[in-house]
């Protein structure tokens, strides 16, 4: 793919070309920082939702499942939608999507179903499938090749900072209620009653989500003709999976579904996993606050990475990150305390990188094929709907959140592998 930079309003007097488009880029970063932030408070809402309707982790962990798999539905949909509509035109449709998503918040707290919400965050994550299909190739396009993966990394952090700003408010306005009342000894009306007040908070979180995105959505459509795009767009919707073919695009696309379902799930598990008396025995509110934390650790570890991604091969940076996640899940599953706690928040520094630089590596050559290929890339994101529902699983079947952390090591490992494999440029 390549994108031209040239307005092609006549509004606009003066036009930039090539690669110098700052204020495109900064348009992507915005991107990046709204659907990262979004994503994570997921994180906040399973605890919320397994206390409000007596969930096991297995139960709750659909929350993940429902979201994560609008990935798997919608990925390529909207890649067909960027070859036809472009860029910023599609942008836009995905911001609107997640717009309804979250106003669907508020007919699931009047009715004080889970399976409202889990519809509300499947509209939701369909709407950020499509915005996430066109901010990766995007960035990835705004620069030099050889800087992509640096570049996309740096634009990893804004999502980062997203997931680091977004728990910390979400658990003060959404976990805040938890510690006022134990819905344990509530029956009949009375639990009714605490189940429709204590969604309240959950909506007028989204509301106001829904508010910010509208504005988003229309600044974005009146630049929906900023770009010209040059994209290959032969064959039918599907045509794009013939890119499996490749084989460093087929492991890299499979690296995607084991890197953000392992994320996923030790995210999800963080907030019941220091509540534990055997780790830091905190309430669920300060477990909630220490959310940002993991994803704090993601931000610092990208804004290192876009340095250190121009100065070593990018594979062998993949390598390293995954064999110090593995250290960090050995050590929190077998230690207690502290040092447990803070192992598994630590993972976050390590996951920092991974993201973008498998997608980069996956996606080196395919040239013009660029949307078709972060279709197909993202159709694998489902992984964060199947990954955390096994590892819930394996909680609740073993009975110790430490022996479910086995899952996102196996994950890890074939990461590492990857990482060795595509340790040198494709040919």
């Amino acid at each position: 793919m390549h994108v031209n930079t040239e307005t092609v309003s006549a509004a606009d007097g003066d036009a930039s070309h090539g690669y110098d488009a700052p204020d495109l880029r900064v348009f992507v970063f915005a991107l990046f920082f709204i659907f990262g932030g979004i994503t994570s408070l997921n994180d906040i809402i399973i605890p919320k939702m397994k206390e409000l309707f007596t969930l096991d982790h297995a139960t709750a962990m659909l929350v993940q499942s429902a979201f994560f798999l609008a990935y798997a539905l919608f990925s390529i949909p909207a890649a067909a939608i960027v070859r036809k509509a472009g860029y910023m035109r599609t942008a836009s449709i995905g911001l609107v999507t997640m717009t309804a998503g979250c106003l669907l918040f508020i007919p699931a707290a009047e009715q004080a179903s889970f399976g409202m919400f889990l519809f509300a965050l499947f509209v939701l994550g369909a709407g950020i499938t499509v915005v996430q299909v066109v901010a990766n190739p995007l960035i990835s396009a705004l620069g030099h090749p050889k800087s992509a993966s640096s570049r996309l990394t740096f634009a990893q952090a804004f999502n980062s900072l997203g997931t680091t700003i977004f728990p910390y408010v979400g658990s003060a306005l959404i976990l805040g209620g938890l510690a006022t009342v134990d819905s344990s000894t509530l029956t009949g009306a009375a639990l009714d009653a605490y189940r429709t007040e204590s969604s309240r908070t959950v909506v007028h979180t989204y509301i106001g989500l829904a508010i910010a995105l509208l504005i988003v959505a229309a600044v974005v459509w009146t630049r929906r003709n900023r770009l010209q795009e040059e994209q290959d767009r032969t064959g039918s919707m599907f045509h794009a999976f013939t890119l499996l073919k490749r084989p460093r695009f087929a492991m890299g696309t499979a690296c995607i579904f084991l890197y953000v379902g392992a994320e996923v799930a030790v995210g999800s598990l963080i907030v019941n996993y220091l509540m534990q008396p055997s780790v830091m025995g905190l309430s669920d509110v300060a477990a909630g606050k220490h959310v940002p934390l993991y994803w704090g650790g993601a931000l610092v570890g990208r804004f290192i990475g876009a340095y250190v991604l121009n100065k070593v091969s990018p594979g062998k940076v993949l390598a390293g990150v995954a064999a110090g996640t593995l250290a960090l899940i050995l050590i929190s599953a077998n230690t207690e305390g502290a040092v447990s706690g803070w192992a598994l928040l630590a993972i976050g520094l390590m996951n920092a990188v991974m993201f973008p630089t498998i997608f980069s590596l996956a996606s080196e050559g395919i040239g013009t094929r660029a949307a078709e290929g972060s279709g197909v890339i993202a159709t694998a994101i489902v992984g964060g709907a199947i990954i955390p529902y096994l590892t819930g699983a394996l909680a609740d079947s073993s009975g110790s959140l430490h022996f479910a952390l086995l899952l996102p090591a196996i994950c890890y490992a074939l990461i590492l592998g990857y990482g060795l494999y595509a340790r040198h440029p494709a040919s």
